[in-house]
C-alpha cells in the first residue's frame, strides 16, 4: 500500500502567479500572519510560493528587506525574518477623500481600511498611523479607527485667511478636513481673503480645529504669483532660496583653471551641441560626435559636473538634498540649485568651456556598442539647438552641423528599435501647455508631442543611464555589487492588468498576460492600434494606471517599462539630486574606493522619491488651476468629450482640448445611479442607463471654483 504523504505543517502552498513588489508584500505578510512565530528566509518564501525565476526570487529578498525597514518584520539574523506581532491592528498611510472620510493603505492588508471622519482622531492626509480594525459590517469594506499617529506628514498648511471681529481661520487648500484657528495676535499682518501659510502650534484633544500661527503672507487671492506660491506651499515646496545659499553660490567662480583642464579628457575640439526646449536655461546634457579611423562613431554624452562645484556638506549641497528636484509649474521653474549654478556655472551654454562628467561610447553603423568610457571631461558647446531647430534639420537634411545631427538621429532610431524589440513600452508623451499673458492669465491651450529630435536626446540619455548602472551593478559570480542608486520600476499590478484586459475587450482589443515580455509586447501593440481612435485616451489612461510608479532605490529590481535590468539617473544633476548621488558614487568607484553605506543612500533614495512625487503633484495642481481659470471665460459653452473617470460621486469628462471636469452625481437627476466599480460605470437603477468609461458625451460648462481648482459640467440638453 502506498504511503500517505505527510501534510505540510508550514504555510499553505500558494498558487504560482505573477507578482510585482506591491502584491508580493501583501502576499508575504498574509503568509506570515498564518504562523506569526515562524522565522523565514527568502528561499523558504520562494519555495512556498513556487517561485523559480531568479529575477522573482531576488524580488522576494528586496521585499523582505523593505518590510523590515518599514517595521513590519524583525531581522532575526542575516537574511532571516520574523513577523512583528500585531492583533486586530495595522499601520498605514492616511489618504483623505473629498467627502471627509479617509482610507488607510497598509502593506499588511489586502484592501484599504475606511476611516470615518469621527474616527480619524486628528489624523491628516499623508500621516502614518496605527489603526484598530472593526469587525466587518459590509461585504467588502473593512472599517477602522486611528489609535495613534506615528508620523505627521506635515504641520504647515497653505490656504485662505478668513478674519472676523475677534479671531480668524485659515481655510487650508487640498484634502484637509479642518480649518486652522488663528488668534488675532498671530495673524502677523494677514488680511481677510489673502493667501497665507500657517503652522499648527497645538491641537487640544477635544477641539474640532487645531490652533495655529501665520508664518508667511503670500499675497491676494487670484494674484498669479500668490496662487503659484500657494501651490508650492501646499506640497511643502519652497519658492525661494535662503539668502545664505544664494550668497554662497555667488562666490563660485565661472572661470576654469588650466590645472583643472589638465586633469580631464579634453573634448573641446570635438563637435558638440545641446538640444533643449526653446525656453530652457539650464542645459545639463550635450552630445558630441566624431568619426574614428576604424569607421566607427565616438558618441559623447556630456553631463554638467555639478558635484565638482557643489561640495559634500556645504550649505548648497544641504539645500539641494532637501529639495531633491527642480519643480516645473505652468509658468515657472523652481530650481533645485541657485540660478548662478543652474543657469550659469554648471549650464552647458554655447561657446563656453564647461566641466562635465561624461559617458563616451564607440558605436558602429548598426548602433552596436563596441567600447565605453566614463570620466571627467572639459567640453566646448558649438551650438545650442532648440528641439524645433533640430527637428527641422532631421526633416529637411539642411542646417548647422547637419551631418552630425543626421548621424546621431540614425543611431538613435536603431537604439530605439532594439529597445522596443527587447520589451520596452512606448507610452507617447503629450504635454499640455498654456499661452499666458504678463499677469499669468491663460489665453490659449496647446499641446506638445515628442518628435524625433526629442527621441534622439532621449535614446542617448537612456544609453548613458543604462550603461552607468550596469558598470556598477552588474558584477560577476556571487560578488555583492557596491552600493548604488538605481531608478527602478516594478512590474504592473496583475489585478489591474486583468481589469484592463476585461475592459478593452468591449472595444475588440486584448493583451497577453502570460509573461512580463508578452505583456509589454501586447501593450505596445494595443497602444499602436488605438492611436487616432475614440477610445485612445481612455485605453492609454487605464494602461498607465496599471503600471507601477518608478522610484529610486539602492535595491535593484530593474526597470520594467524600459525593459532594462540595470538603470539609473546620471544625466540631469542640475535638476535631480539622485543624479548628483550617482556622480559622487561613480567617481568614488572609478577611483577604486570601497562601497558606500547602503542605508544612508537608501534613506536618501526614499526622500528623493517622495520629493519627486510632491513636485509632480504640484505641477499637476498648477495645470489644473490654469485649466479652471481658462474655462472661466467659457461658462455656458457646450463641448464634446469622453468619460475619463467614474466614481460614486460623479462622472469625469475630458474635453477635446484635454481639459477635465466633472458632472456631479446630483446632476444626473433622471434616475438613481449606482456605481459599478468593476465595469467603470454608473448605472441607473430603473432606466438602466449607463455612463461608462470611454463613452462619448456632450456637456455644458456649468461652474468653476478656482479656490478648489474644480470645474463642473452638466449634461448638454438638446438646445431648442
Amino acid at each position: 500500500m502506498a504511503k500517505k504523504k505527510k501534510k505540510n505543517k508550514g504555510f499553505r502552498q500558494k498558487k504560482t502567479t505573477t507578482f510585482n513588489k506591491k502584491k508580493l508584500k501583501s502576499t508575504i505578510l498574509s503568509m506570515l500572519y498564518e504562523e506569526p512565530g515562524k522565522s523565514v528566509n527568502y528561499r523558504q518564501i520562494s519555495g512556498t510560493l513556487g517561485l523559480k525565476e531568479p529575477e522573482t526570487r531576488k524580488l522576494v529578498n528586496v521585499v523582505l528587506e523593505e518590510l523590515a525597514d518599514d517595521d513590519y518584520l524583525d531581522r532575526i539574523s542575516r537574511g532571516k525574518y520574523k513577523l512583528k506581532a500585531k492583533t486586530g491592528t495595522a499601520s498605514g498611510v492616511v489618504e483623505m477623500q473629498a467627502q471627509g472620510f479617509a482610507y488607510v493603505v497598509s502593506d499588511e492588508l489586502e484592501r484599504p481600511v475606511i476611516i470615518s471622519s469621527r474616527n480619524l482622531n486628528h489624523a491628516m492626509d499623508g500621516d502614518k498611523v496605527h489603526i484598530r480594525l472593526f469587525a466587518r459590517r459590509k461585504k467588502h469594506d473593512v472599517e477602522g479607527e486611528v489609535i495613534e499617529i506615528l508620523e505627521r506628514a506635515k504641520s504647515v498648511f497653505v490656504g485662505t485667511v478668513q478674519v472676523s471681529r475677534n479671531f480668524a481661520f485659515l481655510i487650508p487648500a487640498g484634502k484637509v478636513s479642518f480649518d486652522i484657528f488663528i488668534p488675532k495676535e498671530h495673524l502677523n499682518g494677514a488680511k481677510d481673503g489673502q493667501k497665507a501659510i500657517a503652522e499648527i502650534t497645538d491641537w487640544p484633544s477635544k477641539a474640532r480645529s487645531p490652533f495655529g500661527v501665520i508664518k508667511e503672507v503670500l499675497g491676494d487671492t487670484g494674484d498669479n504669483d500668490a496662487e503659484m506660491h500657494a501651490i508650492l506651499a501646499e506640497y511643502d515646496l519652497p519658492h525661494k532660496f535662503p539668502e545664505n545659499v544664494d550668497k554662497a553660490a555667488e562666490k563660485i567662480p565661472m572661470e576654469i583653471s588650466a590645472e583643472e583642464i589638465k586633469n580631464r579628457r579634453d573634448f573641446r575640439s570635438t563637435t558638440t551641441f545641446t538640444i533643449d526646449p526653446v525656453d530652457a536655461k539650464d542645459f545639463d546634457d550635450a552630445l558630441s560626435l566624431k568619426k574614428l579611423d576604424n569607421g566607427n562613431w565616438e558618441v559623447g554624452v556630456h553631463i554638467a559636473d555639478v558635484t565638482h562645484y557643489v561640495k559634500t556638506n556645504s550649505i548648497i549641497e544641504t539645500e539641494a538634498c532637501e529639495r531633491a528636484t527642480s519643480v516645473y509649474l505652468v509658468d515657472r521653474v523652481v530650481p533645485m540649485l541657485p540660478e548662478r549654478l543652474s543657469n550659469g556655472v554648471c549650464s552647458l551654454r554655447p561657446n563656453e568651456e564647461k566641466l562635465c562628467f561624461s559617458a563616451v561610447f564607440e558605436l558602429n553603423d548598426k548602433a552596436e556598442l563596441k567600447k565605453e568610457w566614463f570620466g571627467k571631461t572639459v567640453i566646448f558647446s558649438d551650438r545650442r539647438f532648440t528641439y524645433e531647430e533640430a527637428q527641422e534639420i532631421i526633416e529637411t537634411g539642411e542646417g548647422d552641423f547637419k551631418d552630425e545631427m543626421l548621424k546621431l538621429n540614425e543611431l538613435a532610431v536603431q537604439l530605439r528599435e532594439k529597445r522596443f524589440s527587447s520589451g520596452s513600452i512606448a507610452f507617447d508623451r503629450i504635454e499640455m501647455k498654456f499661452e499666458i499673458d504678463e499677469k499669468g492669465k491663460p489665453l490659449t491651450v496647446f499641446f506638445k508631442e515628442a518628435k524625433e529630435s526629442n527621441k534622439l536626446i532621449e535614446e542617448f540619455m537612456l544609453l548613458a543611464n543604462k550603461r552607468v548602472a550596469e558598470f556598477v551593478g552588474n558584477v560577476s559570480g556571487n560578488k555583492k555589487p557596491k552600493t548604488f542608486v538605481y531608478r527602478i520600476h516594478d512590474k504592473p499590478d496583475p489585478d489591474k492588468l486583468v481589469s484592463l484586459n476585461t475592459f478593452i475587450q468591449r472595444f475588440g482589443h486584448g493583451i497577453q498576460l502570460t509573461t512580463p515580455k508578452a505583456i509589454a509586447t501586447s501593450l505596445n501593440n494595443l497602444l499602436n492600434k488605438v492611436k487616432g481612435k475614440s477610445e485612445q485616451n481612455v485605453v492609454e489612461t487605464l494602461a498607465i494606471r496599471s503600471m507601477a510608479k518608478a522610484e529610486y532605490s539602492t535595491r535593484n529590481i530593474g526597470h520594467y517599462g524600459l525593459a532594462f535590468e540595470y538603470y539609473t539617473h546620471f544625466t540631469s544633476p542640475i535638476r535631480r539630486y539622485p543624479d548628483m548621488m550617482v556622480h559622487r558614487l561613480l567617481e568614488k568607484y572609478l577611483a577604486g574606493e570601497r562601497s558606500a553605506n547602503e542605508q544612508k543612500y537608501e534613506d536618501l533614495c526614499k526622500h528623493s522619491s517622495d520629493m519627486e512625487s510632491r513636485a509632480a503633484n504640484a505641477e499637476r495642481s498648477s495645470i489644473k488651476y490654469k485649466q479652471v481659470e481658462f474655462m472661466q471665460d467659457h461658462i455656458g459653452n457646450i463641448y464634446s468629450g469622453v468619460i475619463s473617470g467614474v466614481t460614486d460621486w460623479g462622472v469625469y469628462v475630458e474635453l477635446e482640448n484635454k481639459i477635465e471636469g466633472m458632472i456631479p452625481i446630483a446632476e444626473l437627476d433622471d434616475d438613481f445611479y449606482v456605481f459599478d466599480e468593476r465595469n467603470y460605470a454608473l448605472v441607473g437603477r430603473h432606466s438602466h442607463r449607463t455612463y461608462q468609461l470611454g463613452d462619448s458625451i456632450r456637456v455644458k460648462v456649468w461652474r468653476t471654483n478656482l479656490e478648489r481648482k474644480q470645474l463642473d459640467f452638466r449634461l448638454a440638453k438638446d438646445e431648442a
